[in-house]
């Protein structure tokens, strides 16, 4: 199956948390998702203070979701996108989390240290759509295939989570 042609779906949504100080790079970010029928939560934090209160669950997010993937600015207010990702990488549960950077450096040195941390993708804003997209299609195809199997596991009538078809948008091309 194409990817774009169609897209297979189950109840669950998936949990993208955004961590972007700009609203303006923020609102792309969103809308680049919905244009192409991404309809997923997006969390957004404006800093990175806030983003670690999220994924540790304390204070006010007690009852957080674990983000199935992180979208990360390197520039932040308070805690900065490698402080972020350093405590990302080092706490148990959360340390495997997906985490594309969007950024507009081109410092090589960050992109260096991304990849040491352990980063699944590094783009450069304003990011190419086409790239930004396809990354996160594979997110959301490695949700759906953990979800169903874990619903077949633990379902007493797996059949019931059946996947359903749906026709996927097209998107802008380069």
């Amino acid at each position: 199956m194409a990817m774009g042609e169609l897209q297979l779906t189950t109840g669950k949504a998936m949990e993208i948390m955004l961590v972007e100080d700009s609203l303006l790079d923020a609102r792309i970010t969103i809308e680049s998702l919905r244009k192409c029928g991404i309809h997923h939560r997006v969390t957004l934090f404006r800093d990175g203070s806030e983003a670690v209160e999220f994924l540790q669950q304390r204070g006010i997010f007690t009852r957080a979701p674990r983000p199935d993937v992180i979208l990360l600015d390197l520039i932040l207010p308070h805690t900065d996108g490698f402080e972020l990702l350093k405590l990302l990488r080092a706490s148990q549960n959360i340390e495997s989390i997906p985490v594309v950077v969007l950024t507009s450096s081109d410092d090589g040195a960050d992109k260096q240290a991304c990849e040491a941390l352990g980063v699944t993708t590094y783009i450069r804003k304003p990011f190419n759509e086409v790239k930004f997209l396809s990354v996160i299609r594979r997110f959301k195809e490695l949700s759906l295939v953990a979800d169903f199997e874990e619903s077949a596991v633990h379902a007493e009538n797996p059949t019931a989570h059946a996947e359903n078809p749906s026709v996927q948008p097209e998107c802008p091309t380069a």
